[in-house]
């Protein structure tokens, strides 16, 4: 809800027939045109990518909008990834500046949980994330398949929602929102617990071995 109100989403005068006209005047380039702004908002951060999920949503409906999200933005993130382990760490620091850093550190299964988290959590930034993976020793398969994994509940709401919003059934589209927040919120929590696990462990250790010194 938030970001169909930041984004003006559906604008004043759109119905489904206005839309069924674009997609008719794009024929079948709509979706490629679809998947190739979603590349491009990865790509180059400034593009919003938000207005064309909800677009492509209103335009092609749930699933076929959904899969259309996903493959421009799994795209998008390859290369933004691909583009970062060519170009080099300098590179990315002149592009992203301070966002470049996530702390992309440990096991090849820490950064994969580390990437597959952040896909679900609106408020980390896609691109960023991308790059940075690209910077560190993430195996390219391992960011592939966490990225596809995490993009797949946001890009279903996303288009979900534009095409409730076509259709005037914004109650459901509510739900689907709460829905998508509780799986942000599980992930959040299990890193948690399980980082204030390892760091109680860490302190026994620590208090075991000064005891041990004494």
């Amino acid at each position: 809800m938030v970001v169909a109100w930041l984004t003006g989403w559906p604008p004043d005068g759109l119905d489904r027939e206005t839309v069924a006209r674009w997609v008719a005047s794009a024929g079948p380039w709509g979706p490629l045109a679809v998947i190739g702004l979603m590349t491009a908002a990865v790509v180059a951060s400034p593009l919003p990518s938000a207005p064309i999920a909800l677009a492509a949503g209103a335009a092609y409906g749930h699933y076929a909008g959904a899969a259309y999200v996903a493959l421009g933005s799994e795209a998008g993130a390859i290369s933004a990834f691909l583009i970062a382990r060519g170009a080099g760490r300098g590179a990315v620091e002149r592009m992203l500046g301070n966002k470049r850093d996530y702390g992309l550190l440990g096991s090849q299964n820490a950064l994969t949980l580390t990437v597959f988290v952040s896909r679900l959590l609106p408020f980390v930034s896609f691109d960023a994330m991308s790059y940075a993976a690209g910077l560190s020793r993430l195996h390219f398969w391992r960011f592939a398949l966490a990225t596809l994994a995490g993009i797949l509940p946001a890009s279903f709401v996303l288009a979900h929602f534009g095409s409730l919003a076509m259709e005037g059934d914004l109650g459901t589209a509510e739900w689907i929102v709460l829905g998508l927040g509780l799986l942000t919120a599980v992930p959040l929590v299990l890193m948690a617990l399980r980082g204030g696990t390892g760091a109680s462990r860490r302190q026994t250790e620590r208090t075991q071995d000064k005891e041990r010194i004494e």
